[in-house]
């Protein structure tokens, strides 16, 4: 593939995952596995765009009055020393992979409505169990390579924590907040980001310029359910593949 049609995936990517709040990391690493790019490069270059197209996701959909701090912190306050801690382990992470993309699978068709359908009532987040799933979602994030959000997002809709946008909003900064950790721990312990990433982030700002604004402002609460339920099942798919 030539650089510029690397590009335009990776700006495609990152629209689609911007759009409901995501940093696009799982979509960068799959696009680099199948490139053959080094596993060395590959986590510290998705974090990386992870951040710009999280930190433009979030100012979208802060803008736009969707962010609630109280349903932030809880799960930041643990996940962050976690994903530092994760990006120092280096294991064969293909079990982890396999498990990962049914509890993904899942998520995508409980948010399709196959379990039921979509509950606009809103329960109470409890401060303990949120910093005990925060601290998870961060180790496997920093293990992984990504911000954590595509884990985070369907608990806050399944438990009814959050809508769509509100979601999408508390979503982009634990990513981004993930990924910050993630990619200075991963660097310190000498990963190293592509010499091609400073295209890439251009490609991913330009995609999630676009898709943060059409999920904060343009796309209706049940399309951003349906869209996010494609991306859950997309990176299920993904993490399947060898």
């Amino acid at each position: 593939m030539s650089t510029i049609g690397l590009a335009l995936l990776i700006a495609v990517i990152a629209l689609m995952y911007a759009s409901v709040g995501h940093g696009g990391a799982s979509g960068y690493l799959a696009v680099m596995a199948l490139m053959g790019y080094a596993q060395e490069v590959m986590r510290p270059s998705a974090l990386l765009m992870n951040l710009f197209v999280s930190a433009i996701s979030f100012l979208q959909f802060a803008r736009a009055r969707h962010f609630r701090w109280n349903l932030f912190w809880p799960f930041a306050v643990t996940s962050v020393p976690m994903a530092w801690i994760g990006a120092r382990i280096t294991i064969d992470p293909l079990l982890y992979k396999r498990i990962l993309a049914v509890c993904l699978l899942l998520a995508a068709a409980r948010l399709f409505g196959l379990f039921g359908k979509a509950d606009d009532r809103r329960s109470s987040l409890s401060i303990v169990p949120a910093m005990a799933i925060g601290a998870v979602l961060g180790l496997a994030s920093g293990i992984i390579g990504i911000g954590g959000g595509i884990l985070l997002s369907p608990l806050l809709l399944v438990f009814r924590w959050a809508d769509a946008r509100e979601t999408a909003a508390v979503s982009a900064l634990f990513i981004f907040v993930n990924s910050l950790a993630g990619l200075m721990s991963a660097m310190s312990n000498g990963e190293r980001v592509s010499s091609d990433v400073l295209v890439w982030v251009l490609a991913a700002v330009l995609g999630g310029l676009v898709g943060g604004h059409l999920g904060a402002r343009r796309i209706p609460e049940l399309r951003l359910r349906q869209l996010l339920a494609v991306v859950l099942a997309l990176a299920s798919v993904k993490l399947m593949l060898p």
